[in-house]
């Protein structure tokens, strides 16, 4: 029976809004042996959720990533500064950071699913990193500036070392926070008064072995594939259908013989 390397990581939160926290990154889920067949597998990449445009609502949280029974949970928003009731990250697949400003004493970060929380808050302290798929974030601290989202997770599914689900920074006074980059990046938080930036679209990779199915693939949304020794990559960045194919006609891995 045919196995596959696949990768499913969810969409990042969004950011909050004025001193705010970071979003926590989308969910990172890896599955060095999955049963495959030739058939087709509806594929579900999770968007982003957007950063917030007001102190009274978080950043919203990413969408899930899906592939076969594999799902990545999107990541959690980060909450917004200022004392409003939302200073509060959210939960998800990593938890989105706490908000700062004056009002941000006892703010928790968000915790994580499939990952690291958010950074916790205190009063007068500025936006706490949202976590990462490889640690929490940063707790918010006392100063100008925002503090680091958590750290991510590296895989060489595809034949190079990638990292994935880097959690957003907290804002700060002047400077706003950095969206971690790659899929499934949370949104930065928003300086004092802008808002959330929004988190970065997950993805889903499956790496089969070449000779498994003599067929190929293909896909219906946007996707980039090749090779890495014996094995065949597929990278899909927005949602379709893959079809694995083991050609000849056949179905289900048995060939047909003429």
């Amino acid at each position: 029976m045919a196995t596959a390397k696949v990768l499913v990581i969810g969409g990042g939160g969004g950011g909050g809004k004025s001193q705010a926290g970071g979003g926590g990154a989308g969910g990172y889920q890896y599955n060095a042996s999955l049963t495959v067949e030739a058939t087709d597998y509806t594929v579900t990449v999770g968007a982003g959720g957007g950063g917030s445009s007001s102190v009274y609502n978080p950043g919203t949280n990413g969408s899930n990533s899906v592939f076969s029974a594999i799902t990545a949970n999107g990541g959690g928003g980060g909450g917004s500064g200022g004392g409003s009731s939302n200073n509060h990250g959210s939960n998800g697949g990593c938890g989105g950071g706490a908000g700062g400003g004056v009002g941000g004493g006892g703010a928790t970060g968000g915790t994580g699913s499939q990952g690291g929380d958010g950074g916790d808050g205190a009063a007068n302290v500025r936006g706490s990193g949202g976590g990462g798929a490889g640690g929490d974030g940063t707790n918010g601290a006392l100063g100008t500036v925002g503090v680091p989202g958590g750290v991510g997770t590296s895989n060489s599914i595809t034949g190079s070392a990638v990292t994935y689900s880097i959690g957003g920074d907290g804002g700060g006074i002047s400077d706003q926070g950095g969206t971690g980059t790659g899929f499934g990046g949370g949104g930065g938080g928003g300086k004092n008064g802008s808002n959330g930036s929004s988190g970065n679209a997950g993805v889903v990779i499956v790496a089969y072995t070449t000779s498994d199915f003599p067929g190929g693939h293909s896909y219906t949304g946007t996707s980039t594939d090749g090779t890495n020794g014996s094995e065949t990559w597929v990278r899909m960045t927005t949602s379709g259908t893959l079809t694995l194919s083991a050609g000849g006609g056949a179905t289900g891995n048995f060939f047909q013989l003429f």
